[in-house]
């Protein structure tokens, strides 16, 4: 039988021992099994091999049709936000806490590997959003988030005052620390954390949540994933303001400015063993109860 994947792209966390020697695991099975293999840049050096191929990330999206990313879900979002411009599936090996995106063990990878590249494996499309920041009706600054984007002051505990727009309606003006417009990937990260809800992967939605807002009756919302979600920030704002994209991209924000945030052409191709249950991570990560009998 042809082989499904024949380029695979290794990525992970530089200088880590745990991802280096996961990867070098990864890199023999592979080529032992005659399959090209692409690690990236980054991580190159700490990987105990003389002949390797390397390439950056980009590389990988153009020539891998699988890329396999060991590491926490931080470094998985780094390398989704690259790969969701190609089409290409994604495979995350566990390296980090919790792990929602890596749904892989180092500890046994070697069986399930084997298993999604004869093809017993199922698929699943994520989509993303991208955050744009509009001054005086020019575009200034933009980027994509897998999780997230947040507007927030640059410092902590500094209230914002702001305006939300639903697809050209006014939906409320708010003052608080800011707000979280949240992918379901995203609704188990810092969404979850300020308390918003949880949104099964498959939804098409996007959920707001204010960060410590000042009023007793503001609540976390769903919106529809096609809306278009516009933040006016009020001009009697200080200057240190911002929008955070996954928590690592970070776009200024000047008083007066408009955050235009909504769904990107592009989504990521996350790939899972056959045995793959979103409701028994959820269970695992967040340590819910079991069935009673």
């Amino acid at each position: 039988m042809a082989q499904q994947y024949k380029t695979i792209g290794l990525i992970g966390k530089p200088n880590h021992e745990g991802a280096s020697t996961t990867i070098k695991i990864l890199h023999d099975y592979l080529s032992v099994n005659k399959y090209h293999v692409i690690i990236e840049n980054s991580v190159a050096p700490s990987i105990p091999l003389k002949e390797m191929h390397t390439g950056s990330l980009t590389d990988i999206g153009e020539q891998a049709d699988l890329a396999i990313v060991v590491g926490g879900d931080g470094y998985m979002l780094g390398a989704a936000r690259v790969l969701a411009c190609f089409d290409i599936g994604v495979i995350g090996v566990n390296r980090g806490n919790l792990g929602f995106l890596t749904d892989l063990s180092p500890a046994e990878i070697i069986e399930p590997l084997k298993q999604i590249l004869a093809g017993k494996s199922r698929s699943e499309q994520r989509f993303i959003i991208e955050a744009e920041v509009y001054r005086h009706g020019q575009l200034k600054s933009s980027n994509s988030a897998v999780n997230e984007a947040v507007l927030h002051a640059g410092k902590v505990a500094n209230m914002i005052e702001f305006e939300v727009h639903i697809d050209g309606t006014f939906m409320f003006s708010q003052r608080s620390d800011g707000l979280i417009v949240s992918t379901p990937t995203g609704s188990t990260a810092y969404s979850m954390s300020a308390g918003g809800p949880i949104l099964t992967p498959n939804l098409n939605a996007l959920s707001l949540v204010p960060m410590f807002p000042h009023t007793l009756t503001s609540r976390p919302i769903v919106v529809d994933g096609n809306s278009e979600i516009k933040l006016i920030l009020s001009n009697d704002n200080h200057e240190n303001l911002q929008v955070s994209c996954d928590g690592h991209v970070i776009l200024s924000v000047m008083p007066g400015d408009e955050v235009i945030i909504k769904k990107s052409e592009y989504s990521i191709r996350l790939i899972h063993p056959l045995d793959h249950d979103y409701f028994n991570v959820l269970r695992n990560k967040l340590s819910w109860g079991n069935k009673l009998y």
